[in-house]
């Protein structure tokens, strides 16, 4: 199974975390790693290329941090851009039929500030149904999101735990 980590981390040298998961998902058989920000630092992407990427892989992971709720901005232009209508979607839109779509975010907050009764309001898996619709209309099929929480308090130790689990569950096959 080829696999693309799509990374979307405006300052990814700063980033502890995602930096490393993209390190170290780079090392990975059959697996490749496109950081978007360094890609296109003037947001002008590159629509053919982007959609040839994607056609080229059975397995998408979108990974970035949580922003405010949500993805970082070019992330949300990237699938306004490049998820087009009959390319994506629509009656001849069928070019991303069957491969699987994963998120993998980082988020600041701790696990139980993402409850009903926590500081938010709101699980993660509810601020992050937005995307898994996107899955639904444009026929991927989407897989149970990794999330690491708390990642500013994470020590070193922790964040090379966290570099484990991603790749375990990033990777594994999934389930038919």
């Amino acid at each position: 199974m080829k696999t693309l980590v799509l990374v979307f981390h405006p300052n990814l040298s700063d980033s502890r975390l995602n930096r490393r998961w993209a390190e170290e998902m780079e090392k990975q058989p059959d697996v490749t790693i496109h950081r978007v920000y360094e890609a296109y630092p003037n947001e002008e992407i590159d629509v053919a290329a982007e959609q040839k990427l994607m056609e080229q892989h059975d397995r998408v992971i979108l990974q970035f941090p949580i922003y405010w709720y949500s993805s970082p901005s070019l992330l949300k232009k990237w699938q306004d851009t490049v998820l087009t209508y009959g390319w994506a979607y629509g009656s001849t839109g069928n070019k991303l039929h069957g491969k699987e779509l994963l998120l993998a975010v980082s988020v600041g907050a701790s696990e139980d500030s993402y409850t009903a009764e926590g500081a938010f309001s709101f699980t993660l898996t509810e601020l992050l149904r937005p995307f898994h619709a996107t899955s639904n209309m444009i026929g991927t099929r989407y897989l149970t999101p990794y999330a690491a929480f708390g990642v500013m308090q994470l020590t070193d130790e922790q964040i090379e735990q966290t570099v484990k689990d991603y790749l375990a569950h990033a990777l594994k096959p999934a389930a038919e």
